[in-house]
């Protein structure tokens, strides 16, 4: 499996999990790391070269900080000038069709505030949905998300093995010893709210 890491983190001299998440990812044989902040300063993204680089890979991971229940502002850019109407949704837009997202995250919090009864409210699942449900419109399969709880206060040890997890996670994926239930572009239904042309 070809795999694309789309890391996205607007102060990356403040970066601590992400940082050694880049440096596992970056390790992995078979991993394509993107630095979305380091190519794209000014926000101007290239719709084409990235939508050339989702065509390449199998699997689609947003690595990012977990900024306000979401991620930083560039991966709303990215998603809003690269999955475009036609490409990624839409009547035609079946270029993504079978592929795969994940996202790979760090928290302040600990686990314990990602609970119903806990100080966020919400699982971090839930906070995802979006992106779920923006993988289920690209006709993609969502997958269980990576996750790094108090990342700017785990001593070095424990974020070296949360690293190790991540790296061991992607080298299972990209050499096939890990294989996620593939949902076959056969099975998209386009949603009958679509129109034939323009936007929905």
């Amino acid at each position: 499996m070809r795999i694309l890491v789309l890391q996205a983190h607007p102060r990356p001299s403040h970066s601590i999990a992400q940082k050694a998440l880049g440096a596992a990812a970056r390790a992995v044989v078979g991993v394509t790391l993107h630095d979305l902040y380091a190519t794209y300063p000014d926000f101007a993204i290239n719709a084409r070269a990235e939508q050339d680089l989702l065509l390449a890979h199998d699997l689609i991971i947003l690595q990012h900080p977990f900024y306000w229940y979401s991620s930083p502002a560039m991966i709303k850019e990215w998603q809003d000038i690269v999955l475009d109407f036609g490409w990624a949704y839409g009547p035609g837009g079946n270029k993504l069709h079978g592929k795969f997202l994940m996202n790979a995250i760090s928290t302040g919090g600990s686990e314990g505030f990602y609970a119903p009864e806990g100080r966020n409210r919400h699982t971090i699942e839930q906070f995802l949905a979006p992106f779920n449900q923006t993988a289920h419109l690209c006709g993609m399969a969502y997958l269980k998300p990576f996750i790094v709880y108090e990342g700017r206060k785990l001593k070095k040890a424990l974020l070296d093995k949360q690293a190790e997890a991540y790296a061991d996670l992607l080298q299972a994926l990209a050499t096939g010893q890990k294989k996620p239930l593939k949902r076959l572009a056969s099975n998209y239904v386009l949603p009958a709210t679509f129109k034939a042309a323009g936007e929905p």
